[in-house]
């Protein structure tokens, strides 16, 4: 991808995207702030989930082994993919032995992060979604947020995409919500009941009885749990809990901090296998990609507390005016730009180009219900990608122009020159009391800013000409 300002752009450009992406997040934001202020131990709630994250962070290498345990005695298998192309390998494996062709999906995010869609393709799988959301993208409409689209289509535009691509939608299908639902649940309901392997992510493992946990809203999930012979989960390692006790904290601030609701509608929990009930294999595949190394990181771990509830997306105005997709198919928003450059790497520009993808207005660290400081992490990866640059055989534009700021403040003579010549062509510049537009590549800069017109004189030489006995005492 390009980097992230590049990315943007079409986004910026699409009113309709915009005022789409608006209505949302004000939605959103009303939604979490009303949910979460009928709690009087919200803020407690809060320091709970984030102090059993970091213990459960710091002490992973326990939980994880006590999960395989409690996993293998139930009856599952765990694999261990060290990263995307082992994950890959695995559940692709672990599909064409099972001879099914067609595959269900559901929580895709990490199928997303491993690009598992291409590989089963690439084996002839064909991976089928289930979550609402993800079925409009799939017909057409953009994926914008963890969920699927934040700026939904309207409901015109999702009846046109079904009908032209939703299987056996009915020539007739209007464009009332409930139509639609209906529509898609019929064409659902025959892959459910066909589907010989179904792929899952979670959003919580409980170590202690080796308990997976996966939260929804539109009952998909539950069905693609139980009625597929052979189920896949694909779990980040971070995911894992302690104990249940934990989980209950976590089971109060995901579905407030996610959709303003009291609790999720469907709050699905299973441990192995269990004979003549729901899958008869179950493979848990436990993916590492690089969250061992952001875990050695004192700073930047800090993101990995993440339960994926999306509420620092419904608060970022850079977000609010861009959507997801500028950040990646994986993970997007605040949360987007303090992880995936952890587990990415700032090697390439779209990737180092997420940490100053944000205002640092702290928004995303006021309502994060774990109190992830997202923006200290971002000031903290944008040193990284300054230092990634400083050891270029050839230095960016960027960086020697920073280098002259340095060589030029280091030094007062030179400052004051600089100053003066400064002001001098800022203000040819300038015209109806701001400058247009800087010259060269500083030019990107004043694009996106307003810049006043600086004064014929600077401060500095204002109080210079002043007499001696005004600088020595209070003029």
């Amino acid at each position: 991808m390009p980097k992230f300002a590049t990315a943007a752009r079409d986004a910026l450009a699409d009113t309709r995207l915009r005022r789409g992406l608006r209505s949302a997040t004000e939605a959103g934001r009303a939604r979490q702030a009303g949910a979460a202020a009928e709690l009087d131990d919200w803020e407690a709630l809060r320091e709970a989930g984030r102090a059993i994250k970091d213990a459960a962070l710091l002490g992973l290498d326990v939980h994880l082994e006590e999960l395989e345990r409690a996993v293998t005695e139930a009856g599952g298998t765990v694999h261990w993919a060290a990263g995307a192309a082992e994950a890959r390998r695995v559940v692709t494996g672990l599909v064409r032995a099972t001879g099914e062709t067609g595959v269900l999906k559901v929580k895709p995010a990490a199928a997303r992060e491993i690009g598992l869609d291409a590989a089963l393709a690439a084996v002839g799988v064909t991976t089928h979604e289930t979550d609402l959301a993800e079925v409009i993208a799939g017909l057409g409409a953009v994926p914008d947020g963890p969920d699927g689209p934040d700026a939904h289509p309207d409901p015109a535009r999702i009846r046109e995409l079904f009908l032209r691509g939703l299987p056996g939608a009915p020539p007739d299908l209007t464009d009332d919500p409930a139509d639609l639902v209906a529509a898609v649940r019929a064409a659902l309901r025959e892959r459910f009941l066909t589907a010989g392997v179904a792929v899952c992510g979670v959003d919580f493992m409980v170590a202690e009885t080796g308990t997976m946990v996966l939260l929804e809203s539109e009952g998909n999930g539950r069905m693609c749990l139980t009625l597929p012979g052979t189920l896949i989960a694909v779990a980040g390692i971070e995911t894992v809990v302690p104990s249940w006790t934990d989980l209950e904290v976590f089971l109060q601030l995901l579905p407030r901090s996610s959709a303003g609701e009291r609790m999720t509608p469907a709050v699905s929990t299973w441990t192995g296998i269990t004979p003549g009930d729901g899958p008869r294999a179950f493979h848990l595949v436990l993916l590492d990609n690089g969250r061992t190394k952001a875990l050695a990181d004192e700073i930047g771990r800090a993101a990995l507390r993440c339960i994926g509830c999306s509420a620092c997306l419904n608060v970022c105005p850079v977000y609010e005016r861009t959507g997801g997709v500028p950040y990646g198919p994986v993970h997007q928003g605040p949360i987007g730009a303090a992880l995936t450059p952890q587990l990415r790497g700032v090697k390439s520009a779209h990737h180092a180009s997420l940490p100053f993808a944000s205002t640092l207005c702290g928004a995303c660290a006021d309502v994060c219900p774990v109190k992830i400081d997202i923006p200290e992490i971002l000031v903290h990866l944008r040193g990284r990608v300054v230092e990634s640059r400083r050891h270029r055989p050839v230095p960016s534009p960027e960086l020697l122009m920073m280098r002259g700021a340095a060589w030029t403040l280091g030094d007062r003579r030179r400052y004051e020159t600089a100053l003066r010549r400064g002001t001098r062509w800022a203000r040819l510049l300038s015209r109806g009391g701001r400058i247009r537009r800087l010259p060269g590549l500083l030019g990107t800069w004043s694009d996106a800013r307003d810049l006043p017109a600086p004064p014929a004189e600077s401060f500095r030489f204002w109080w210079a000409r002043r007499p001696s006995r005004a600088r020595g005492g209070r003029p």
